[in-house]
């Protein structure tokens, strides 16, 4: 009898066992197992990637404002060393003191090993008369000799052979200041590809005065390089800087002036910049697209680049007023998405409300997809792996629970036997 109630209990052990502890957990591991659960996960993984993406536009676009804004302090820095160089004593020492205490780092690559220098901003400052002879000038912190100073009222005499600032500034009054577009000798694709890059400057001038009367003119020019770094280190959806944005990606930052040329690019060659005889590249058409590329010689300017998209045109007139925006357009077959924001810095020549130009952050999409398909894929798989997990481990638990119940069972029928005194049997 007692051998028949241990058999009874032993058995309904076993099925509440079952019932409570088998039948959820080989459930669940079912359910888990088929992708029940996962469809949360790929509901928050597709609700993560529309979140990245909006956040991405945000983001970019904010960027592009506050790296155009940098930009603009900059330029108005520049002016007014300029207008403080006025009143200086008109003497060497003064104007190289003013351009050894105005530095700024810049990177420099050697041995690959990258590093940043402290650099003057200033490459040139001189002073000229009313005709139009230099009088002091310091280049590259040096004063240059008497018998090497030169009349720049003659275009041809001017360090890049072609500039009018002597002609343009006089005629300005006291504290206006022209500001020149960005000045340098051109960099084709073959010689960018062989590690050359766009040098130049941008020249400030103003007039200066004896007793109200025209005396000459002030220039300063700015070493380019200090401009270029405001976008060619940024690569838009990353917050620390590089040494220089790699364009291929499709992930990077451009400058354009007010005449819509691109003045700073990753890729060199489509900066916009002079011949060795001091006129201008040719800048990329629809008429001429196909031998410039032939040639290397990709120089770009947005208003004529609608043949490629009509939107082109359309973001440097939005930009031209003085508007910040969003776009999406064609370039080169990809689609990319551009945040643009004006250059807010005025001179006598640069006019509210285009200013100086504006800064361009730009994303091509399909390779900004791509690359959040494969951060997907990575949550995917980490969903796979934890699924794997989670079966396993229920496994592992029904195994160790079975192994209980059976101790469990061989404790109650050893309890049994041990209650029967030895020779009982039934009555």
């Amino acid at each position: 009898m007692i051998e028949i109630k241990t058999k009874k209990q032993a058995l309904t052990l076993g099925i509440v066992f079952f019932l409570l502890i088998v039948i959820p957990l080989s459930l669940m591991a079912f359910l888990i197992a088929n992708g029940m659960f996962n469809v949360k996960v790929t509901t928050l993984k597709e609700k993560a990637l529309d979140v990245i993406d909006k956040k991405s536009q945000d983001g970019i676009k904010a960027r592009a404002v506050y790296t155009a804004d940098e930009v603009a302090v900059f330029l108005m820095e520049c002016k007014k060393d300029l207008l403080m160089a006025t009143i200086f004593p008109q003497t060497e020492d003064a104007y190289k003191w003013l351009v050894a205490e105005n530095k700024r780092p810049l990177w420099r690559k050697e041995n690959n090993v990258v590093e940043q220098v402290p650099t003057p901003i200033y490459r040139e400052i001189a002073l000229i008369d009313k005709n139009g002879n230099e009088k002091i000038k310091i280049a590259d912190g040096q004063t240059v000799p008497p018998e090497k100073l030169v009349n720049v009222s003659n275009l041809a005499n001017t360090t890049y052979k072609s500039e009018d600032y002597f002609a343009t500034t006089k005629t300005l009054n006291k504290g206006d200041v022209y500001v020149s577009p960005v000045t340098g000798y051109y960099i084709t694709k073959a010689a960018f590809e062989n590690g050359e890059r766009f040098a130049g400057i941008i020249r400030f001038s103003t007039p200066v005065f004896s007793r109200e009367e025209f005396a000459g003119v002030l220039t300063l020019a700015v070493d380019y390089r200090h401009l270029a770094k405001f976008t060619d280190q940024i690569i838009p959806t990353e917050m620390e800087v590089v040494f220089e944005a790699d364009a291929s990606t499709g992930n990077y930052a451009y400058m354009v002036d007010s005449r819509n040329f691109v003045i700073s690019h990753p890729y060199d060659y489509h900066i916009v910049g002079l011949k060795p005889d001091g006129t201008s590249a040719i800048t990329l058409s629809a008429q001429n697209a196909e031998e410039l590329k032939q040639k290397g010689e990709e120089a770009l300017n947005l208003m004529q680049l609608g043949f490629l998209d009509p939107k082109l045109p359309v973001i440097a007139k939005e930009a031209a007023k003085g508007e910040s925006g969003i776009m999406i357009y064609k370039f080169g077959g990809f689609t990319k998405l551009v945040a643009y924001a004006p250059i807010r810095f005025y001179a006598s020549n640069l006019t509210p409300p285009a200013g100086f130009g504006w800064v361009a952050m730009g994303l091509e999409i399909e390779k900004y997809n791509k690359s959040l398909q494969e951060i997907a894929e990575n949550i995917e798989k980490g969903s796979e792996k934890s699924t794997a997990t989670v079966i396993i481990v229920l496994i592992f638990f029904m195994v160790i629970l079975f192994f209980m119940m059976l101790i469990l069972l061989r404790g109650i029928t050893l309890s049994k036997q041990t209650e029967t005194p030895k020779g009982s049997g039934d009555p």
